[in-house]
């Protein structure tokens, strides 16, 4: 079996609750959706052809049991699901990151999901799969990417209203870098008492916001 592969590296998480633990970074070609502040556009084209053994024998140069399953929009190919299955067989601990446009359903219970509801300045909120939030566990997670007040209002309704059963410290709320200020989105949160954490791109921080590979 194959996958459509743009890069694989190492580095450390920057978002979710592993923030800040070394992780191999597998990120699969193509996407579905056009967001208006897409850092991975390059994802889009950049393509290499795959072969699971090929993408073992890449891991296995790392000395790391952590791995995230990344886009593009990884659950636009057939095979990403085998992937993981194997990976998780061989040991290691597997994120997902999804745009939650397809389903999650037909994922291995044990990867842990990080589904990113899009807001509406991103123009593709009406992309999600509502259904998807059925198919969610405790153990997953949800980021709202957050530009603007009426992102802010849009996820809070989501929050209150369909995701209880998550656990507060899984719900993120991470601004757009560059174009709303994390002290803005803290004040909203202290001040609804929302059941939810600011995230913000700690690798964006660390290292140039443009540099890829991190």
């Amino acid at each position: 079996m194959q996958l459509d592969i743009c890069e694989i590296f190492y580095s450390l998480q920057g978002e979710s609750t592993f923030t800040g633990l070394p992780c191999v970074f597998i990120r699969l070609s193509g996407c579905n959706l056009n967001c208006s502040w897409c850092d991975t556009h390059y994802a889009r084209e950049e393509s290499r052809v795959m072969t699971f053994d090929q993408i073992f024998k890449k891991l296995k140069s790392y000395p790391c049991h952590l791995v995230e399953i990344t886009g593009g929009e990884p659950l636009l190919q057939d095979n990403t699901p085998a992937l993981i299955s194997m990976l998780i067989k061989k040991g290691y601990q597997v994120l997902v990151e999804t745009n939650g446009s397809k389903s999650i359903n037909n994922l291995p219970p044990e990867c842990i999901k990080i589904m990113d509801i899009k807001c509406p300045s991103s123009n593709e909120s009406d992309s999600f799969l509502s259904e998807n939030i059925l198919f969610l566990s405790q153990q997953d997670e949800v980021k709202f990417v957050i530009g603007s007040k009426e992102d802010y209002i849009f996820a809070k309704s989501i929050i209150e209203n369909d995701l209880g059963f998550i656990p507060q410290k899984n719900i993120h709320l991470s601004p757009v870098f560059g174009c709303i200020s994390p002290e803005t989105i803290a004040n909203w949160i202290l001040g609804d008492h929302l059941p939810a954490r600011l995230s913000l791109q700690q690798h964006k921080i660390i290292w140039n916001p443009e540099k890829r590979g991190v």
